[in-house]
């Protein structure tokens, strides 16, 4: 067993050396800009993506926002179970990011999507909706990024093959951004 394990940290180190650092800034840079304008940022995932997302709002909900004057809003879509339910049951699955987004979503606001495919039917209308709509798309991807990469506005893109080291990267690079938050703006007397 500690073969397996020392091989896939091996391995992880190597997919983690695949994360483009400055997207990742800029991925920063644009949340900044979000928050500072009080514009609304939607995260949206299937399956370990999913918690992905909603680990990734959690921490800026509460470690990037809390103490702060200016604040995220910020929401995860794949969390209102009970619509997603409503509508992959009375219209389809593919439907249910994108029909959150078009109650919601402005121009200006931003859409982090997340996919280890990159091909995933309802992440992918729903980022063709937010680039229609105005909304500024962030795609965090793996392998060669599928659909989704050259859809996103903003790729970061873990060049991995295996989705468990896809997986872990997506949360690396969400730990870079959430933390950034965390302990480069931390309010003060913190």
């Amino acid at each position: 067993m500690t073969d397996f394990s020392s091989t896939y940290k091996t391995q992880l180190l190597s997919a983690l050396d695949t994360l483009p650092l400055d997207k990742v800034e800029a991925a920063i840079s644009i949340l900044k800009t979000a928050r500072d304008e009080d514009r609304q940022v939607f995260v949206c995932g299937n399956g370990g993506s999913a918690a992905t997302a909603s680990h990734f709002v959690c921490d800026m909900v509460k470690g990037g926002s809390y103490g702060r004057p200016k604040r995220f809003r910020i929401l995860s879509l794949n969390d209102n179970l009970h619509t997603i339910t409503a509508y992959s049951n009375d219209v389809s699955y593919e439907c249910v990011f994108v029909e959150q987004l078009t109650n919601f979503a402005r121009p200006g606001d931003v859409l982090i999507c997340i996919s280890g495919s990159g091909n995933s039917p309802n992440v992918l209308r729903a980022a063709e909706y937010a680039n229609q709509a105005g909304l500024t798309t962030i795609g965090l991807t793996g392998r060669d990024g599928g659909r989704l990469g050259p859809l996103s506005k903003l790729e970061i893109n873990v060049a991995e093959q295996h989705m468990g080291r896809i997986e872990d990267g997506h949360m690396v690079a969400c730990h870079m951004i959430a933390y950034y938050f965390m302990e480069r703006e931390a309010p003060t007397g913190a």
